[in-house]
């Protein structure tokens, strides 16, 4: 597997537009019967076909991912949401990947209780 060394937010490939959200997300490489690795990074911008985030390493390109993040938008206004996105990795750099997603589903997030978020004094 080979890898690209050009300068991955610059080369606009999509067809779709690109969204710039910035936000944390997780990664896991995944292999036929076990997580090969994991990491974190932020997105850098967003597609209906793809992701470009920075990693802590080189992925290397035609590996399938799980990315987590959580999404900026709320359900209702009130119900946090999760964006899970299963693809590949099609373009690699020393600290940023791009892959083409071929799956995604938005999962509601746990809220967090008010007495939990805060703490009293009696």
């Amino acid at each position: 597997m080979g890898t690209q060394s050009e300068d991955l937010s610059t080369t606009d490939r999509r067809a779709t537009d690109r969204f710039p959200i910035e936000n944390v997300v997780r990664y896991k490489l995944l292999e036929v019967k076990h997580v090969a690795q994991t990491g974190q990074g932020r997105t850098q911008n967003i597609s209906s076909g793809g992701v470009l985030f920075t990693t802590e390493a080189q992925l290397p390109l035609g590996q399938r991912v799980e990315l987590a993040m959580d999404w900026p938008v709320q359900l209702n206004e009130h119900c946090g949401l999760k964006l899970m996105a299963l693809g590949k990795i099609v373009r690699s750099s020393a600290d940023a990947a791009a892959i083409n997603i071929e799956k995604y589903d938005f999962r509601t997030r746990a809220a967090v209780s008010a007495g939990a978020a805060s703490t009293s004094s009696a």
